[in-house]
């Protein structure tokens, strides 16, 4: 099977631990691209989150943000594809967020809301390159369309938060953590195996021809939707379990790896 396409996850799977876009991993994307391979970053981050990618990468890639809620051309801004939350639905996630207390994220029209501002909206909004502001007008912020929204917490308190809030959370509505600390809240429409299909749609690829690379949860839907899903080495067992292929790790450069062994087939 030649391999048209490559969706890539960013943190801990394109990035290694210290966060960092190493050298080989860049060398093998540019291979891959220059012998026609279409490459799309696929991650919960907005699109300011990844903008240091893509001036690193220096190529004009569609980027799949908001766990794909959201396609846009990394140089160009031009939206291929967006999806926001009914306003109601954002709303009793918002509402359910302040019931528990925790910090309460919310993204429209790219740009950063937090509820409370402190220590941890500062860490997250450091964290996606993005200024946050406060939530004031909730309805004003629903009117404009909400793309995200998303609780940031302790990892155990987002694991218990999982599983509780499961009565609460309207069936209109996908949610799964991105990281260990962030619970994510999406329009059931959306998901990166959906955004996938966009995506192939638009360049007329098929899921066959797609391989997708991931170490959440969040990356499950594209792992299992593309022709060749595979899992990071440092990926949680349910996610290897459901992968057509494990890779190194992310501090092995796995990414790097699947390109030379499943694009460029070359043995590195």
């Amino acid at each position: 099977m030649k391999y048209k396409l490559v969706a890539v996850d960013i943190d801990g799977t394109l990035l290694d631990s210290k966060r960092n876009l190493t050298p080989e991993t860049q060398k093998a994307i540019a291979e891959a691209v220059a012998a026609g391979v279409i490459f799309t970053i696929c991650t919960g981050r907005p699109i300011q989150g990844v903008e240091p990618l893509i001036e690193q990468l220096g190529l004009d890639l569609p980027f799949i943000t908001y766990n794909g809620a959201m396609i846009v051309m990394g140089k160009s801004g031009k939206i291929l594809y967006t999806q926001t939350m009914r306003g109601e639905d954002a709303k009793i996630v918002y509402q359910l967020g302040k019931k528990l207390g925790t910090t309460v994220v919310i993204w429209a029209n790219n740009q950063l809301y937090v509820q409370p501002l402190g220590p941890e909206a500062n860490a997250y909004a450091r964290m996606v390159h993005s200024e946050p502001k406060p939530i004031t007008d909730l309805e004003a912020l629903l009117a404009q369309g909400v793309t995200k929204v998303l609780f940031y917490d302790e990892v155990e308190t987002i694991r218990h938060y999982e599983k509780a809030i499961a009565p609460d959370v309207p069936p209109t509505v996908n949610y799964c953590t991105s990281q260990p600390f962030l619970l994510e809240f999406v329009d059931q429409k959306v998901s990166k195996a959906n955004a996938l299909a966009r995506l192939g749609a638009y360049y007329g690829i098929s899921r066959e021809e797609m391989i997708a690379i991931g170490d959440g949860f969040n990356d499950l839907s594209m792992i299992k939707y593309a022709g060749l899903g595979i899992a990071m080495a440092n990926a949680e067992a349910a996610i290897k379990q459901q992968a057509d292929y494990v890779t190194l790790s992310n501090d092995e450069n796995g990414v790097a790896h699947a390109i030379y062994r499943f694009c460029l087939n070359k043995a590195r």
